[in-house]
């Protein structure tokens, strides 16, 4: 038998998650260690099982998928991170392959696809789209994205900076439409701050104001609706 690979799924959407499981064991050389349903977890599960591959939501609650796929990699373990969604784009892509992710795809994927993606990344590779990229040549991908991405930015090097998990959490207010003074109040921290995150997040995801913010966080699936509810 050739050697297992381990998977852990994260989805907090039963139904997929169930589609997932389904599709996994059919085959006889994927295992399934753990299936959690929000970034958090994730975190803590990866680092207690190390699992070959993650198939990771990026709309999870609290902790997205990117954060999620941030933290697991920034601890330098060897799991491979396959990020599924629902928000498929070129610069969504771009941001999961930057924070460590080995492959992308949107959930419609097939499950043939998926599969040849989980065997590839569990032996290094990267998988973009239908081409398989080695390691080694991923940051020249990087490198190409980067420059068509971000040719009209004034600051190319601030444009696709991973948001910080205070900005997340402000982020996170803004949808609720929560004003800075109440954001202030609810975190502790000074209005001068919280506008000074606010100046950050705008720059990062290259918007005018918050309300685009908040727009282009609940369509990437990087906050969830439920989540802006009170």
């Amino acid at each position: 038998m050739a050697d297992q690979i381990t998977i852990m799924i994260v989805e907090d959407h039963p139904l997929f998650g169930q589609g997932l499981r389904r599709v996994l064991e059919g085959e006889d050389d994927l295992e399934i260690v753990a299936e959690v349903n929000n970034g958090k977890l994730a975190v803590e599960r990866a680092a207690d099982l190390q699992p070959d591959v993650i198939l990771m939501d990026i709309n999870l609650p609290g902790m997205n998928g990117l954060q999620a796929t941030r933290e697991i990699r920034a601890k330098g373990d060897d799991t491979a991170i396959i990020v599924l969604t629902a928000y498929h784009d070129e610069e969504q892509l771009f941001h999961a392959i930057r924070a460590g992710a080995a492959a992308y795809f949107p959930k419609d994927v097939s499950p043939a696809t998926l599969i040849r993606a989980i065997r590839e990344v569990a032996k290094g590779n990267y998988v973009i789209g239908d081409t398989v990229i080695p390691a080694a040549q991923v940051a020249n991908w990087l490198l190409k994205q980067f420059e068509e991405l971000a040719i009209y930015s004034d600051s190319p090097d601030d444009m696709f900076m991973p948001l910080t998990a205070r900005e997340m959490e402000i982020l996170q207010y803004i949808t609720k439409g929560a004003s800075n003074k109440e954001i202030a109040r609810a975190l502790g921290i000074s209005r001068q701050t919280v506008k000074n995150h606010m100046s950050s997040i705008l720059r990062k995801l290259a918007v005018n104001d918050r309300t685009q913010a908040a727009v282009l966080a609940l369509r990437r699936g990087w906050i969830r609706l439920q989540d802006t509810v009170s």
